[in-house]
């Protein structure tokens, strides 16, 4: 009985002591709940993860040159593949076509902004060609996308 008075804490017997043991809040937490949630948000971003790169896969040419500031407008983008397939955004477009459909689209936009994503492997010649029909088209403020980290000339990286 000595043992119940020392663990009351102004005496009183066992029946006090059960009395608050049932009454007094948990000190624990119960993160079974939260472990839940978390692992279904892991197993959603890691199906979310892979749908979220979607686009043409071309070797893009590095260079040194630093990235262009964010526009307000999602800016168009050309793709020249090494098969030699033009795609406005991700259409698919003929070559004859080009042209006209580049017409259609800037009449409808604010911006004359347009990003030319070409294979390392295609001629020079070509990638000129397709920055003409861009200007024909009503865009002439043409952007070349690259990779970041390529070779410079000024002998300082590579």
């Amino acid at each position: 009985m000595g043992a119940g008075v020392a663990k009351g804490a102004g005496g009183g017997g066992g029946r006090r002591g059960r009395r608050r043991r049932r009454g007094a809040p948990m000190a624990d937490i119960n993160v079974t709940p939260f472990i839940d949630v978390m692992l279904v948000l892991l197993i959603i971003f890691m199906v979310a993860a892979p749908m979220l790169t979607v686009g043409v896969p071309i070797e893009l040419p590095e260079t040194a040159a630093n990235a262009l500031p964010s526009e307000q407008e999602e800016p168009l983008a050309i793709t020249m593949t090494a098969d030699g397939r033009l795609l406005i955004q991700n259409t698919e477009t003929p070559e004859n076509e080009l042209i006209t459909r580049l017409a259609a689209i800037a009449a409808e936009r604010t911006s004359d902004k347009i990003f030319l994503r070409a294979d390392g492997a295609i001629p020079y010649a070509k990638v000129a060609e397709v920055m003409g029909a861009l200007n024909a088209g009503g865009f002439n403020n043409i952007g070349l996308v690259t990779d970041a980290g390529g070779p410079r000339l000024d002998g300082n990286g590579g």
